[in-house]
């Protein structure tokens, strides 16, 4: 099991302006549909469809455990055939999101816009504690949410399935 180092941030808007004066740059753009098969209160499973901006897609299975900062993580990549049948019947809505991924200064940011709720995120990773407390927080970002239950992906998802 490897650690996951991150800190969450609102977005108040996409940062057109950073990229287009080259403060950002762009790396890549995907399309991903996330769905849970099972969680806890500090532990959740799930799979992921990953489409990248070629329409080639890939899908994985991830096991993650804790909260805050510092979260234990397994992930590894499933085949097409084993991600339908781990959904096949389910009846569940994976929640959708476009990330564009951007690198700053070779520290890449992940910006989330979710599809089904009306929301902007960036999310930066981290290789230690010690880099993600020291973290410069540009102007562009909002208020960190890394501690707010709500903006969690695994929150988001399971509202999104009780509202259809």
């Amino acid at each position: 099991m490897s650690a996951e180092i991150e800190r969450k941030f609102l977005l108040p808007a996409f940062p057109v302006a950073e990229l287009d004066n080259n403060e950002i740059t762009l790396v890549s753009k995907q399309y991903i549909y996330q769905t849970y098969l099972a969680f806890s209160e500090d532990q959740e499973i799930r799979v992921r469809q990953l489409v990248d901006s070629s329409g080639l897609s890939h899908f994985t299975h991830t096991f993650k455990s804790g909260h805050g900062m510092v979260r234990e993580e397994i992930e590894y990549n499933i085949s097409e055939p084993i991600y339908k049948q781990l959904l096949e019947r389910t009846g569940l809505i994976p929640l959708e999101k476009i990330r564009t991924t951007v690198d700053v200064r070779g520290l890449h940011f992940e910006i989330d816009e979710y599809k089904q709720v009306d929301l902007l995120v960036v999310e930066v990773e981290f290789p230690n504690v010690e880099a993600a407390r020291l973290f410069v927080v540009p102007s562009w970002f909002g208020r960190e949410l890394g501690a707010e239950e709500e903006f969690r992906n695994k929150s988001m998802w399971v509202k999104l399935q009780t509202t259809r």
